[in-house]
């Protein structure tokens, strides 16, 4: 009668992720080798020797602010950008605000703290013409030259001007590259602290080799998006900035979780079949267990960052690229990668019972 239970507890077997975890473990390789050399490749090429692009939040660059008279719609960024991409200056930063009851120069008083000032006139001339601000654009790029009357600055106003009329010249200020390496530092130590973490907390929950496997997936994961962004940096020029680091940080928490899942119900499992099963069975059935949920949280999360990549803004495709990468490569992970690894250290430890879990 035990033994129907249990049968019935451990449900149908639809993939066998033990039998072939060496042609999941292949393809990864094949992933993550060529991801290593794309972020290689860049790092001997590039001046900054860093594994992918950096954006102007890592590297410093040139932030404008524009206070104009009439109400500018989203469809009015893109043309700004082919302006930009029309004078050489690609991969901007663009954002439209609405002045409503915000005052211009409120975004004045927030950056003061990180950047510096091109000079107080221009401050005190947009607080005097803030009341006649309908639209407040802001622009962040790469280093510019406006002093020269053919500066990129100077061609950017002339076709501003010519395509929407008057505007406010809020503020045009450098991001210096001390504050993009501090920046860049800080966001290293927050990947850094995470994967701590995680470890630690896997450690105390499970057992020290679940968390060195739930690792090795993390690291996985992050080499490949990693080394996708490097490629993309190769063949379009992508950058990456801040939100990139954000959304790295979110898919560790994302495939942590996948993984933890999976982790839970190998040990729930080895309460029923403690005497009966191997743990290679024991990983096998509780995979299997989970992947239904692991897929349909998977692909709910990925319909609204499909939707939000194709419909969103230009400003938030890069991070939600990086989130789609994550949660594909996390869900594979989780189930191909992490689990079968376990299983196999088990094994060449000598471990092949459950009892020993």
């Amino acid at each position: 009668m035990a033994k129907k239970t249990n049968d019935k507890y451990i449900g149908k077997q639809i993939l066998d992720v033990i039998k072939y975890k060496w042609v999941y473990t292949a393809l990864s390789l094949c992933l993550i080798i060529p991801s290593l050399f794309f972020m290689v490749y860049l790092m001997v090429t590039t001046p900054y020797h860093a594994p992918m692009k950096l954006g102007i939040d890592f590297t410093g660059g040139t932030m404008l602010q524009y206070g104009f008279k009439q109400e500018l719609k989203n469809e009015d960024i893109a043309q700004i950008r082919e302006f930009l991409n029309n004078i050489g200056i690609e991969h901007a930063v663009i954002q439209l605000q609405q002045n409503n009851d915000a005052s211009a120069d409120k975004g004045i008083v927030q950056e003061k703290s990180a950047v510096q000032k091109s000079s107080e006139e221009q401050i005190n001339a947009s607080e005097k013409a803030e009341k006649d601000v309908k639209s407040v654009v802001s622009i962040r790029t790469r280093f510019l030259n406006s002093e020269t009357e053919e500066s990129d600055t100077s061609k950017l106003n002339s076709a501003l001007r010519e395509n929407f009329g008057e505007f406010v010249p809020i503020q045009i200020s450098a991001i210096g590259p001390t504050l993009g390496s501090e920046l860049f530092t800080n966001s290293l130590i927050a990947l850094l602290l995470a994967f701590f973490g995680i470890v630690g907390y896997l450690t105390v929950r499970f057992n020290m080799d679940y968390a060195m496997f739930a690792l090795v997936s993390l690291a996985h994961n992050v080499i490949i998006v990693c080394g996708a962004f490097a490629l993309f940096g190769i063949l379009y020029n992508t950058e990456i900035d801040s939100l990139f680091i954000t959304a790295v940080l979110t898919v560790i928490g994302f495939s942590v979780h996948d993984t933890i899942v999976v982790f839970d119900r190998i040990r729930e499992n080895l309460k029923f079949h403690v005497k009966d099963k191997s743990f290679n069975e024991i990983v096998n059935i509780s995979v299997n267990q989970t992947l239904a949920r692991s897929i349909n949280t998977s692909l709910t999360t990925l319909i609204t960052l499909v939707a939000l990549y194709f419909f969103g803004g230009a400003t938030t495709k890069d991070f939600v690229l990086v989130m789609i990468l994550g949660i594909l490569i996390g869900t594979y992970s989780s189930i191909f990668i992490a689990s079968p690894l376990l299983a196999v250290w088990r094994e060449k430890m000598g471990v092949s019972s459950a009892r020993a879990a």
